[in-house]
């Protein structure tokens, strides 16, 4: 590491495994996406056949546009049906996808995709958050102004506004009948940029590639989260944060993905516990910070709402501790499977996280993932069990960066993960491996690091905590 090669010659696309479950007759009208929102409506359904309709559509419409594999394409949308078509339509056609929230201001979104010289943009008119619409039409005409590699936009009006002048309408881009198309391309083609900010300069524009992310997130879905077909998949996350990429994952398995447009508290703090109730969720995830609000607030999820299909809880975001583990298991569920996962927007995947087959400890991360080669490190290097040290990875990983955008000779990339231990990535984080295996995560260590002259020092609190970094928009 890096430049580590997986699977030279072969050819995929990330856009045909998602949609595969829909290629059977006998799933056509089964729910591929869920969407709920704050008004309390009934969820708007969109069937696997539907799903493979919009996006063939989608993706044939951006070919006519001129839209080639390797052009990248932007998003300013939340988390809406519309966003994973959009993906999977960008996918389909060998183009590279990134996305920013709407919550982003212009400077913060431009800072992204500046980078990247998007040719089309995806954007609605605004989003309803709180119980109030926040209207971005200001914010998308500065996008348009101020991204000058920008041929097309469509416009998607979430709050009913008409078109802008010159844009594309969401509806006109969807409206046809027609199976998919998908563009084979290499194992490593770019398919996504994801953003995590670095101390100083500009959001490291973070490149991650088709087989990659089919291997990495079929490991992740399959086995370490335990979905298929009869699940219903919501983690309560935003299209500026890794775990949206990972919600659409649930496709890959055939899981129905559960999206969700709004505040994590409103109108009252057990909203996420709401959604889970109303759309049936079977795999539930949230931050860590949500599960202290709730505890903080006194509510009795198990005993309020109809939870019975729920069997499993995931959370991640920053550190839980074990408060966060008893709460869980005393208000909402005692059979409760709780899957604490570690990882990061940098590899959109887990280091560790849950096994369906292991038990749960109180406070603790039940086990390194599949295939990562995750050790505890001391500064000279040496492995350690049962004190605390520096997180690495030894062997590379599919879902590594294949780099970061306008790097040359990887200068960046090779600086923020591989220089303190070359050759190893060094993640940042403070970490124990147990004596048993499990895993407890500390916190974050790159400020001791970036003033290393001060001396190498290990925090020196071992509470039990779980934490999963994030590098931008933390909860």
């Amino acid at each position: 590491m890096p430049g580590a090669v997986w699977f030279p010659g072969a050819h995929l696309n990330y856009a045909e495994h998602a949609l595969r479950h829909g290629e059977d007759p006998a799933n056509a009208d089964r729910p591929a996406i869920i969407h709920l929102d704050e008004s309390g409506a009934d969820p708007q359904i969109l069937s696997w056949s539907e799903l493979r309709r919009q996006v063939g559509a989608l993706a044939a419409e951006l070919r006519r546009l001129g839209i080639r594999p390797g052009d990248r394409v932007g998003a300013y949308v939340p988390n809406i049906p519309q966003a994973a078509v959009a993906l999977l339509a960008t996918a389909a056609v060998g183009a590279v996808w990134t996305s920013c929230a709407p919550d982003f201001g212009a400077r913060s979104v431009l800072d992204r995709f500046q980078q990247l010289e998007p040719v089309l943009l995806f954007a609605v008119d605004g989003y309803r958050y709180g119980g109030k619409e926040h209207d971005r039409s200001g914010v998308v005409a500065e996008l348009r102004r101020e991204l000058p590699s920008l041929r097309h936009v469509v416009h998607i009006p979430l709050l009913g506004t008409a078109a802008p002048q010159d844009t594309l309408t969401w509806a006109e881009l969807t409206e046809a009948g027609q199976e998919p198309v998908f563009e084979q391309v290499p194992f490593d083609h770019p398919l996504w940029v994801l953003y995590s900010s670095g101390t100083t300069g500009l959001p490291k524009a973070i490149i991650q590639g088709h087989g990659g992310i089919v291997v990495e997130h079929l490991k992740q879905v399959a086995l370490h989260l335990d979905l298929g077909p009869e699940d219903r998949f919501f983690w309560y996350t935003s299209t500026g944060w890794m775990m949206w990429n990972i919600l659409v994952a649930g496709l890959l398995v055939g899981a129905a993905v559960v999206s969700y447009d709004g505040s994590p508290g409103y109108p009252a703090t057990d909203a996420q516990w709401q959604v889970a109730a109303r759309a049936g969720a079977t795999v539930f995830g949230t931050s860590a910070a949500y599960v202290t609000a709730c505890a903080k607030a006194d509510i009795h999820p198990g005993r309020d709402l109809d939870l019975s299909r729920l069997r499993a809880i995931g959370t991640t975001g920053s550190p839980l501790p074990p408060d966060g583990f008893r709460w869980i298991y005393d208000r909402v569920s005692p059979d409760i499977w709780l899957a604490s996962v570690s990882g990061g927007t940098d590899v959109c995947s887990c280091f560790v996280g849950g096994v369906p087959t292991l038990p749960v400890y109180l406070g603790e991360i039940q086990a390194p993932c599949l295939g990562v080669a995750v050790e505890s490190w001391d500064a000279q290097g040496k492995p350690l069990t049962g004190e605390v040290g520096e997180l690495v990875v030894t062997r590379p990983l599919p879902s590594m960066p294949l780099g970061f955008w306008n790097d040359p000779q990887d200068a960046r990339y090779r600086e923020s993960y591989f220089e303190t231990y070359p050759g190893v990535w060094r993640h940042g984080d403070w970490i124990t491996v147990t004596e048993r295996g499990t895993v407890v995560i500390h916190g974050r260590s790159d400020s001791t690091l970036n003033g290393r002259a001060s001396g190498w020092a290990p925090p020196t609190s071992t509470r039990s905590s779980n934490a999963c970094r994030r590098s931008a928009n933390r909860w």
